[in-house]
């Protein structure tokens, strides 16, 4: 069984209010695990502000504050699994694991009771987090590519993390000689320009061209500076791959659903509320579909649960195989 472990935080790159990179090294002389891109590890904060599970009155659980006698916040450790961005080539050579996290909501607007902690670290004072000293999952690319010649990454918010790290060790692999004859296609949208995290690296290592390589980035609260930059694309990531495949908004087809029901109204106010997808103007639909031949492509998902199952729902329509990052908790050895 994994030992537990505590690393510190040496660097915290403040992309948003709600997004951060931060970079962990490991306990002194005890070097992280060996991993492949696209594994994740269980991190643990004690000082974590704790809720409780209760059922409302519409009969459904929801989680609220837990308070002690005296009606103050109880806090504790949690524990959670991340996904890592660092590729295993920078690790072996920084010693460092990265991270790319997102401050979590719930439905009562109370912070994730692991990333509410994670976002008060300051490197060099409050920079102590738990790990489990193993590395696992099998969300990799020996594991869910195989027998696909083409390989298309869809990433929304943070899902970004186990693709960053795969085209990045790619891109080092390549640099050494070790290179494979797949075609490789990311997708990434997130709210902002700031929040897309990787953007400026991955820009990079497609214009590179030292493997086969598209990057298709998109805004979902795009400015007017955003859609006039020919490097950038515009809408949801779901619907941007909607786009590609020719098919309706996500949002146009629950409106076409909910037409003379109750909902809608709602569902039309969606409709027009929608980022219409665009993409970067040196791509076409015609030149991703081209990459996205069905008898011969796997599509990696990994991030929102609702733009997940659309995602899946996309691939199945096109006849496309899909698979998505599932985690898990690992445990340490009992003590």
């Amino acid at each position: 069984m994994a030992e537990r472990k505590t690393g510190s935080v040496v660097h915290w790159q403040q992309l948003s209010p709600i997004l951060s990179i931060f970079r962990l090294m490991p306990e002194d002389g005890s070097p992280f695990p060996e991993y492949k891109a696209g594994q994740y590890i269980a991190l643990r904060r004690e000082d974590c502000r704790l809720t409780k599970r209760v059922i409302g009155e519409d009969g459904k659980p929801h989680y609220v504050p837990d308070l002690d006698e005296a009606r103050n916040r109880k806090v504790g450790p949690v524990a959670h699994s991340y996904s890592i961005s660092s590729a295993p080539f920078e690790t072996v050579r920084d010693r460092h694991l990265e991270f790319y996290v997102v401050l979590e909501e719930g439905e009562s607007g109370e912070p994730g009771r692991l990333t509410e902690s994670l976002f008060r670290i300051h490197p060099g004072e409050d920079d102590k987090v738990g790990y489990v000293n193993r590395i696992a999952g099998d969300f990799t690319l020996d594991k869910r590519a195989e027998g696909a010649r083409n390989v298309v990454m869809v990433g929304t918010g943070t899902g970004l993390a186990p693709f960053a790290a795969m085209a990045k060790q790619l891109d080092h692999d390549a640099s050494q000689g070790r290179r494979d004859d797949r075609r490789y296609t990311l997708f990434h949208a997130n709210r902002s320009r700031a929040e897309l995290a990787y953007h400026e690296e991955l820009l990079a290592i497609e214009a590179a061209g030292r493997f086969d390589f598209v990057y298709v980035p998109s805004i979902s609260r795009p400015t007017a500076q955003d859609r006039q930059d020919a490097r950038l694309g515009t809408g949801r990531g779901n619907n941007v791959l909607r786009h590609v495949f020719g098919m309706p908004l996500k949002e146009e087809e629950e409106a076409r659903r909910a037409e003379g029901g109750p909902d809608a109204a709602r569902m039309a106010e969606a409709v027009e509320k929608a980022v219409r997808p665009s993409l970067p103007r040196h791509l076409s639909p015609a030149s991703l579909q081209d990459r996205a031949n069905p008898a011969e492509t796997v599509i990696l998902t990994c991030g929102n649960p609702s733009s997940m199952a659309d995602i899946k729902f996309i691939a199945e329509t096109n006849k496309i195989r899909y698979e998505k990052e599932d985690w898990k908790l690992v445990l340490p050895a009992r003590t």
